[in-house]
């Protein structure tokens, strides 16, 4: 049991690692070698718990990457409440709250997709799965909200998901380019002019 311990412990060591070099440097660029080096193990332990970078990087996505979307942007969709409240305050909250050191690095999962979403097909089918989750939550949200009549009848709920991810991914990228938040601000500007026109 204690040595079981100890083995998890060293796996979240070295994902813990691993993410932040992913982010930081990319996958591509970081080395198995950098990852051991920066959890302060040898690469035996590595090997005694992956087969690969692809393996390692998978779970990255998992226990990492995963879990940031559904903490921030899915969870908080299932909240009881006015529909359209929960999105506004899903979004423009999230967005509000990043610190420099997110602003500067981006979204990790919108990284991921960038740099290794065609690469291979695991890493594409990992990162598929959790935009399609995120998906299904904001459909069920707005659908929801038409079933309430706060959010208007003859949207497409779907064309609205796609919509909010796709945006809201594309700005954590271009904030990556600037010094400010003055492209962020605009982008909150035209995110609640946008939410106020899905009120009926």
């Amino acid at each position: 049991m204690q040595q079981e311990l100890k083995s998890q412990l060293t796996k979240q060591q070295i994902v813990q690692e691993a993410f932040t070099l992913f982010y930081e440097n990319g996958i591509k660029s970081t080395s198995i070698a950098d990852v051991m080096k920066a959890a302060k193990l040898t690469k035996g332990a590595f090997y005694h718990h992956y087969k690969n970078k692809q393996e390692l990087g998978l779970e990255v996505i998992e226990h990492k990457v995963r879990k940031r979307v559904y903490d921030g942007m899915i969870l908080p969709l299932s909240d009881a409440g006015n529909p359209m409240e929960i999105l506004e305050q899903t979004f423009l909250s999230r967005i509000k709250s990043f610190p420099f050191y997110d602003k500067q690095n981006g979204c990790p999962m919108n990284n991921f997709i960038n740099e290794i979403g065609n690469y291979e097909t695991a890493y594409q089918s990992a990162l598929k799965h959790i935009v399609e989750t995120w998906k299904a939550a904001l459909i069920t949200l707005i659908n929801r909200g038409k079933n309430e009549k706060c959010i208007k009848q003859n949207i497409s709920s779907e064309a609205v998901a796609v919509y909010l991810i796709s945006a809201f991914e594309g700005i954590r990228g271009i904030r990556k380019v600037y010094n400010d938040d003055a492209i962020l601000n605009q982008y909150i500007t035209g995110l609640q002019i946008y939410l106020d026109q899905l009120k009926p």
